[in-house]
């Protein structure tokens, strides 16, 4: 990802690529005016290109970081407020997808209700938990399991990782409140600081429940012991990204003898309405699991209600009063360091966006995706196909038995651009004004659930999509073999049909080749040209990539974030190696591109720049962004991408054609000796 049919033909397409450079002698999508060469590209190429972005934008309040993904994200949301709005102003008939969409934002916005009702919407739940004799805990884990998801473990219909044309069933063990196993486990001042964070949002957000504050102290323990444990089992973030050790398959028996504490006779049946047997059950993570069988035997029965009542109340509070609200957000201004909710109408979108995103993404793309640059899109990504294919065949450390099959894998993606052919059906959504917000809310989870189980048994879905049109983001989906861009990426600074190709290259043509990458990057190889786990390298070419790999970890784990934190090299590898792919691919592209209009790009100039120069700014402005100190450090520790400026200066100083484009030689801080560099795709 940039933050899971047939393939499209190559001479069908290859006509609609951009125009050149001849066409425009002016920047359109990069504004030249904020390139500061008072900051020589040679010495830090990411402030020669943003740092006056950065000083014309500069953090407000609402903002832990904002960049050029932002700009666009807040241009997207002004587009479907003004698409949800509408459809509330024209008084839609009950029952109707404009009803249930404007019914959700009008409740997530209705603040004097949700503060007058309190915590009454979550008493009957509260109640149950807290009620619940011993004889019936067992009862109580399946009904939390089906409604709300345990704590403890999770369960669910996914790709089977072996043969993606079916559906497997999955199981892992629970997650915890704090994503990261450092929080809990690690003593430094941030962590600490951060763990101290969360113990006072459990405390606040019970409190806010109606507990005294006694027993909300009581339960935060009870939960801060559990979810610790559960930390010193669970994978670091380097294991999280072994995606070959997550593939444990166990017979139901076996499962019932390792895990004897879940009542497995009766999980599936009456937690997902699955009556028929389930001989095979594939468990990600073995050890976590066994950690939770092991809490779920020991806790007492007052321990496991109280981790309950807490799981129950984070759930809810997004839905309930200001006070859930504005708790949730001082934990947040922690994590991050934002310093001012967002708008009120902001969070009701994004309430919205996730109860029904394709019925907003459809209106989004009637009103906002024209046809045309779909077909922009489609040769552009034919152009980099090509291109990526161009790379595979010149590869030096890659064998030609490998080789082929790498290429048999790049011919069989498919392209998903700006929507699904196929869109969702809310009509079985039941949403009713009269019941709270939260109500509501819960109706729109359990239809999300019911919608993800109703695929067990079914041949696998090729046409779904895992984000909406809405999105500014892209994705690839090795299961499936596929490179997906929604429509609300496709804007400048990424994409523009009268902006010069060295933009749209530089830009979306960056993103197209990063997406592609990813299809062979560290977790992408494993992965064959049908979706399937298997292993189609030879073993030299695996030795051989595995040593570039390990050099590209050292050159992230080198930097400096902040004093005393570095980044994390093997856990940014898959978007480390997608990135410089990316880069690599979309110049090759480019200069084809330009080769066949005829275009020199030795003599072409774009408003005094040369191609190329335009080429790598662009990529460059895309990373522009303000960022936090706090969110700095939340993101090196959470996130699998790398910081927008080493995305960019590290990446880059890997690339000879860089150098070449703004003549950096050696002793300038952004070159690498050529034997130094790390090239891959």
């Amino acid at each position: 990802m940039l933050k899971p049919k047939t393939v499209i033909a190559l001479t069908a397409v290859t006509a609609l690529a951009l125009g050149g450079c001849s066409k425009s002698e002016h920047l359109k999508s990069l504004d030249a005016n904020l390139i500061n060469d008072s900051i020589p590209a040679g010495t830090d190429f990411y402030e020669h290109v943003t740092q006056r972005w950065q000083e014309a934008h500069p953090l407000t309040a609402e903002y832990s970081r904002y960049g050029q993904f932002n700009v666009l994200n807040d241009s997207s949301e002004a587009r479907v407020k003004d698409i949800i709005t509408g459809l509330a102003a024209t008084n839609p008939e009950p029952g109707t997808v404009a009803f249930k969409v404007s019914t959700i934002y009008n409740q997530a916005m209705d603040s004097a209700r949700r503060n007058a009702e309190g915590a009454a919407p979550i008493r009957a739940g509260l109640d149950k938990i807290e009620n619940t004799p011993h004889e019936g805990m067992a009862d109580l884990f399946l009904w939390f399991q089906k409604e709300y998801g345990s704590p403890f473990m999770g369960a669910g219909p996914m790709e089977n990782m072996v043969n993606s044309d079916e559906y497997a069933m999955y199981l892992s063990g629970g997650s915890m409140g704090l994503n990261d196993r450092d929080y809990y486990l690690e003593n430094d001042p941030r962590n600490t600081e951060v763990r101290e964070a969360y113990r006072k949002l459990i405390s606040s957000q019970l409190t806010n429940a109606g507990f005294s504050a006694d027993t909300a102290a009581r339960i935060m323990n009870t939960v801060m012991e559990i979810e610790t444990a559960m930390a010193r089992d669970a994978k670091t973030r380097e294991e999280s990204r072994d995606i070959q050790a997550m593939y444990n398959p166990r017979s139901f028996e076996s499962l019932k003898k390792d895990y004897p504490a879940v009542p497995w006779d009766r999980f599936f049946v009456e937690t997902m309405d699955i009556a028929t047997p389930i001989d095979t059950i594939i468990v990600t993570d073995p050890k976590s699991m066994a950690r939770a069988n092991a809490l779920m035997s020991t806790l007492t029965d007052r321990q496991i209600k109280d981790y309950y009542l807490w799981k129950y109340v984070s759930g809810a509070s997004g839905y309930l009063s200001d006070a859930f609200a504005d708790a949730s957000f001082e934990f947040y201004k922690v994590l991050s360091g934002a310093q001012e909710q967002r708008p009120r109408w902001k969070r009701a979108l994004s309430a919205t966006e996730g109860a029904m995103g394709e019925a907003v993404g459809q209106l989004y793309v009637e009103k906002y995706f024209p046809e045309s640059s779909k077909q922009y899109m489609l040769g552009l990504v034919e152009n980099l196909r090509t291109a990526l294919g161009q790379h595979i065949d010149s590869l030096t450390w890659m064998s030609d038995a490998t080789k082929a099959r790498a290429r048999e894998k790049l011919a069989a993606f498919t392209v998903k651009i700006g929507y699904p052919d196929k869109w969702k059906d809310y009509s079985s959504m039941e949403i009713d004004p009269e019941k709270s917000y939260y109500d509501n809310m819960h109706e729109v989870s359990m239809w999300h659930t019911r919608d993800m189980l109703s695929k067990w048994g079914k041949p696998v879905d090729r046409t779904e999509w895992g984000m909406t049109p809405q999105t500014v983001n892209a994705y690839y989906n090795p299961l499936a073999n596929e490179i997906v861009f929604p429509a609300a990426i496709l804007q400048a600074p990424f994409f523009d049909p009268a902006s010069s190709d060295a933009e749209n290259y530089g830009g979306i043509g960056v993103v197209i080749g990063h997406e592609m990458t990813h299809g062979f990057d560290d977790q992408g190889r494993h992965f064959d040209a049908k979706g399937n786990m298997t292993d189609w390298w030879e073993p030299q070419d695996a030795e051989a990539f595995k040593a570039l790999t390990d050099k590209l970890v050292k050159q992230f784990d080198a930097v400096e974030v902040l004093p005393g934190l570095n980044a994390n090299g093997a856990y940014t590898l898959g978007e480390n190696i997608a990135d410089q792919g990316g880069l690599r691919v979309a110049m090759t592209a480019f200069l084809n591109s330009q080769k066949q209009k005829g275009v020199d790009v030795a003599t072409a100039r774009i408003d005094g720049f040369t191609p190329a120069q335009v080429f790598y700014l662009n990529y460059a402005n895309l990373w522009a962004q303000n960022i936090r100190e706090a969110e700095m450090r939340s993101l090196t520790q959470g996130d699998v991408h790398s910081l927008g400026k080493n995305r960019v200066n590290v990446t880059l100083r890997n690339i000879g054609p860089f150098f070449e484009a703004f003549s950096i030689t050696e002793g300038q801080p952004m070159y690498r000796p050529a034997e130094e560099r790390v090239t891959i795709w």
